[in-house]
């Protein structure tokens, strides 16, 4: 979770008399995720958070259902997204539960004359490709490559990219996005073995307080529907805030992979979790030592959950024919691992050099219609090279 920090303004106790050079009093806003049990950060607001002049008509942004239940492995061309002009239409929803969404996005230009809020969902946004910054009441966050970026729901924010290249693995999370309980200790500090520190983390940095009055459009997400809404002040005129709610970000190559003599399970590549589902981070490490370890993951079952892999860079050393951009989809209910050849391949490799992302969901995923349009139609029967001879003998 986030730090307590303390940013530009604020009194000197909460709920008390704070007044504006002029005398009027500045505007205190509790932000949280949880009611009032969660996160949060008090922020002190020169105008009302409240002032909406307009609003239009809402319209739907709801996935479409392709495949309610899937008990097949599948795969998808990540890449053949079409990159689109506007940030919010580009984003394509592939895989949906009651716990999360996951798609991906293509934008060539970013929110610059407008504003989104999602109000339902903590959204966790990979950049595979560009770079940019992330604007908000909080300050900005400066993003590029491989960063992770953690935004909790209800934060009004604008995207900005360098170049009209830009590739986004996004989530949203119907829970709050977290760091991995078993690395903080009671006091919400990251333990010594801890894959990643409170100085891998990127905060929020020039605070800008913008007192302006005119017509502001937000976009507001709310169970599937766009609100259209126009406020008469700027959404960014914070003077200060304290708290541990706030946007930040992590790069997935600060990530520092825990390795072992022998294979380790992919829990130690764990980033992120919500409720419901985790999030990995596959990292360039060295191999396993045992004399006789075999490198690559051994077959296993999904039992309990749904395991989407999204490759982002490298060669990954269990599967064939990868390219950046894939993901796949091994279901709950079916083995899998290693693709021909693999297990063989990895004895006696030293080290690897894979980026991927996995988002294990603990409840099946639907397949949309967006999905589908990705899709590589055999890869179910990617396991096989050719049909086994059958071993059988007669007694």
């Amino acid at each position: 979770m986030p730090l307590y920090r303390q940013v530009g303004t604020i009194p000197p106790k909460r709920h008390t008399v704070f007044r504006q050079n002029n005398g009027q009093l500045y505007h205190e806003e509790l932000v949280g995720t949880e009611g009032f049990s969660g996160i949060s950060s008090l922020v002190y607001h020169l105008y009302p958070p409240t002032l909406v002049k307009a609003k239009g008509e809402p319209y739907s942004v709801k996935p479409e259902i392709a495949v309610e239940d899937n008990l097949q492995a599948r795969s998808f061309v990540g890449f053949q997204l079409q990159p689109e002009h506007d940030y919010l239409t580009s984003r394509k929803v592939l895989f949906v539960n009651d716990d999360m969404h996951i798609g991906l996005a293509a934008p060539t230009k970013g929110l610059t004359d407008e504003y989104f809020k999602n109000a339902d969902a903590d959204e966790l946004l990979f950049i595979h490709e560009g770079s940019g910054v992330l604007k908000t009441m909080y300050g900005s966050l400066r993003f590029e490559y491989g960063d992770y970026l953690v935004i909790p729901r209800g934060t009004v924010y604008q995207i900005l990219f360098d170049s009209e290249t830009n590739r986004l693995l996004f989530i949203e999370s119907f829970s709050p996005i977290e760091t991995p309980t078993r690395y903080r200790n009671q006091y919400g500090q990251f333990v010594e073995n801890s894959p990643f520190c409170e100085r891998d983390l990127k905060l929020p940095t020039d605070l800008e307080t913008h007192d302006e009055v005119g017509d502001f459009h937000i976009k507001i997400k709310k169970r599937g529907l766009i609100y259209p809404y126009t406020y008469e002040t700027h959404p960014f005129d914070v003077v200060g805030y304290d708290g541990c709610c706030y946007p930040y970000a992590m790069s997935i190559f600060n990530f520092e992979p825990i390795t072992g003599r022998i294979h380790m399970p992919p829990p130690v590549h764990q980033h992120f979790q919500g409720n419901n589902f985790v999030v990995c981070s596959f990292l360039p490490r060295m191999y396993d030592y045992h004399p006789d370890s075999i490198p690559t993951s051994y077959h296993h079952s999904n039992i309990d959950s749904d395991e989407l892999l999204y490759y982002v860079d490298g060669d990954f050393m269990s599967r064939n024919n990868i390219s950046k951009g894939q993901i796949t989809l091994h279901p709950q209910g079916l083995p899998h691992g290693p693709h021909p050849g693999a297990i063989e391949r990895s004895i006696g490799k030293k080290q690897t050099n894979e980026v991927a992302v996995m988002i294990d969901p603990f409840r099946p995923v639907k397949i949309t219609t967006e999905a589908r349009k990705l899709e590589l139609e055999d890869y179910y029967q990617s396991w096989i090279v050719k049909p086994l001879e059958s071993k059988m003998t007669s007694v």
